[in-house]
């Protein structure tokens, strides 16, 4: 079967595109970001892009790493920016690769307002974030009719690293059946604290999931209140969701099944194991 062409947009000489690479998982990068990737003469990529993905980059391309990591040496923020539109002033196309999308806990909105400070034109390519295509991979919906009507999405850090402290947690607590927390592994103890002084279910069901969409991937099913005691049994990155959603992993963990798990058709009806690996 022939797949219909599709007329992508051109990747012109002194622009920049922000570029989502999805969670790790090279089958999930949109056909935008692969055509960006072939078309590129400067990828400048962040630390969680997985390597496979760098690999299909145009071969005359010159990659440049640009990753931040906590607790090691890292370009600052306004450097990346500068050298964006310093690339993008010399004519060449600039990609901006980042992992998850860009505008999900990315910094793309930042790097974006600098382009646009600087008059350099730009493009935004989506990508799927952690949250929706990680916790998929995990065999955990974020929504389900039976469950939840709404999800929240939260950062597990502000801009100097600690644990937000302009949130109001108790609403947090009440509020959101559905909790995804990214990069929140180093503080797993403060924000669990926070969220059941809150108000929230000390049992409520709960997972960490690591290197999401990855053949390292690993899933830890566990409660609010005993998560931080699992938490250094995985790196980040990391994403920690709460909520009766984690349940339903007992029947649709998909990448289980292909291994030989049995899935349970009827997964809220039954006090499934919280400590599967």
């Amino acid at each position: 079967m022939e797949l219909p062409a599709i007329q992508l947009p051109e990747f012109d000489p002194g622009w920049v595109w922000l570029v989502g690479a999805g969670p790790g998982d090279p089958a999930l990068l949109t056909l935008a970001a692969l055509h960006a990737l072939q078309s590129a003469d400067m990828v400048v990529y962040d630390a969680l892009v997985d390597p496979r993905i760098l690999a299909l980059a145009k071969q005359s391309s010159e990659q440049v790493y640009a990753g931040k990591r906590g607790g090691r040496p890292s370009p600052k923020q306004p450097d990346i920016s500068a050298r964006l539109v310093k690339l993008a002033r010399a004519g060449h196309r600039v990609l901006r690769l980042k992992g998850g999308d860009p505008f999900v806990f990315g910094r793309g909105g930042e790097e974006a307002l600098a382009l646009v400070d600087a008059g350099i034109p730009f493009r935004v390519v989506p990508g799927i974030t952690a949250a929706t295509g990680g916790l998929a991979y995990a065999g955990i919906p974020v929504t389900h009719r039976d469950v939840n009507t709404a999800v929240t999405f939260i950062t597990g850090h502000n801009v100097t690293g600690d644990v937000p402290d302009n949130l109001d947690w108790p609403a947090l607590a009440r509020g959101a059946p559905v909790l995804v927390f990214y990069m929140a592994l180093k503080h797993l103890d403060e924000i669990t604290a926070r969220l059941i002084d809150g108000g929230r279910d000390a049992d409520e069901p709960a997972a960490i999931v690591t290197a999401a969409t990855t053949g390292e991937q690993r899933v830890i099913e566990t409660t609010l209140s005993a998560a931080p005691d699992r938490a250094h049994e995985v790196s980040p990155p990391a994403l920690f969701v709460v909520g009766e959603v984690v349940r339903l992993r007992a029947g649709l963990d998909w990448l289980g099944a292909l291994s030989g798990k049995v899935l349970d058709a009827n997964p809220l009806d039954l006090h499934t194991s919280r400590d599967a690996g």
